[in-house]
């Protein structure tokens, strides 16, 4: 099924990011509510940072993804390692960061990992629901 993907048309990923932005931005919320209900208050702080790094990265992505199409690059296979390259040193900064967040200030690592982990598990559910909703026309 996931080899179906890259036939999905250019309209359902700008979807799939708005959605995902917007489920994360109301995920947000309310789990910054728990967090200052139940936790210390740069928890909420950090979940805030990690929504906002994840939705971020997924911003320079999409804009990675345009500039090349809009420019008619190469190959796949350039475009490919192009946007692999730049998508994995943006993925081990944000890494870096919550593990130096983690070791240096717990409450505000924690609370960033909390927010990447709810952004992916959205973006994850909101992928899963539009592959699945194209599935059968592909």
């Amino acid at each position: 099924m996931l080899e179906n993907i890259e036939h999905l048309d250019a309209s359902v990923f700008q979807r799939l990011l708005r959605k995902t932005v917007l489920t994360a931005i109301v995920a947000g919320v309310i789990a910054v509510g728990f967090a200052l209900w139940l936790a210390p208050p740069l928890v909420s702080v950090g979940i805030v940072l990690g929504l906002g790094v994840a939705v971020l990265n997924l911003r320079f992505l999409d804009a990675g993804v345009a500039k090349i199409e809009s420019s008619g690059e190469g190959s796949s296979k350039v475009i490919k390692r192009i946007l692999r390259t730049k998508t994995t040193g943006r993925l081990a900064v944000i890494t870096a960061v919550a593990i130096i967040l983690l070791v240096f200030v717990q409450s505000l690592g924690l609370g960033m990992v909390i927010g990447l982990v709810v952004f992916q598990v959205l973006f994850v559910a909101n992928a899963a629901k539009v592959i699945f909703a194209q599935g059968s026309t592909l």
